[in-house]
């Protein structure tokens, strides 16, 4: 498969839950979470750049990307139920992938939108091939935090990376949803308590994307909390509730 990879093969389990990388993020980000989420099987997104696909052309647009990811996932559907985890970058990423789905008639059971605004609070940005220079990435991501600064200031991994965290950027900042029909699925949005780039009105305007049940949650931690403390018990609980989680409080 092109745009997805099975983290830990666990064809006899019940559900699967593919997870959608932050902006330059690759899908060893989610390799721990085979395991830990043991009830499920996890695929990992991998975007165009980087990871197995390093010699590829970056993406430059969100929902097409988005489209492609979803019919790779009809392609090799094999009618468990579906969940998507996406963070940052790729929470938007995952929900364009849930409403090509639901658009092509395929159940998601739920959607899981961490540290990310709302899709409708993005405003395309003209300028953002310019803006998001080598400098202005850098910036960020040390604001972010979740890369090690003296990384940073090595040049070799700088030349390696930062082509295709910029190109990601860019991407991003290019992305507007204009008008869209709500989900139908669930949605839970989760925003690091101390989380510089995302404040918790932006993460819980979330809530618009569907008409079925929605939660927020604020966890400790910054933008990258997930990385000392992923959520696996609260999506794990999430997933094994009625109707992808539809039930709880």
């Amino acid at each position: 498969m092109l745009w997805t990879q099975v983290v830990e093969p666990r064809p006899f389990a019940e559900r699967r839950l593919v997870c959608f990388p932050h902006a330059g993020g690759s899908p060893y980000f989610f390799r721990g979470w085979g395991k830990a989420l043991g009830t499920v099987e996890v695929l990992a997104v991998c975007y165009p750049g980087r990871a197995e696909r390093f010699g590829e052309p970056y993406a430059t647009e969100l929902a097409p990307m988005a489209r492609e990811t979803a019919a790779e996932l009809l392609a090799v559907d094999d009618s468990r139920p579906l969940a998507l985890f996406g963070h940052s970058m790729g929470a938007t990423v995952a929900y364009e992938t849930a409403r090509a789905l639901e658009a092509a008639g395929r159940t998601v059971d739920h959607l899981f939108a961490s540290g990310a605004r709302a899709p409708q609070l993005h405003l395309p940005d003209p300028a953002a091939a310019t803006t998001w220079d080598e400098a202005a990435v850098v910036r960020t991501l040390l604001e972010l935090g979740g890369t090690d600064p003296g990384l940073l200031r090595n040049r070799s991994f700088v030349d390696l990376v930062l082509p295709y965290i910029g190109a990601d950027f860019r991407m991003l900042a290019g992305y507007g949803r204009g008008p869209a029909e709500p989900l139908a699925c669930p949605v839970t949005a989760l925003v690091g308590a101390s989380d510089p780039r995302v404040s918790a009105a932006q993460a819980a305007a979330w809530r618009e994307v569907t008409r079925g049940p929605f939660r927020f949650r604020t966890l400790p931690g910054e933008h990258f909390y997930l990385e000392q403390d992923p959520p696996h018990e609260l999506v794990t609980r999430t997933l094994e509730a009625p109707r992808g989680g539809a039930g709880l409080p």
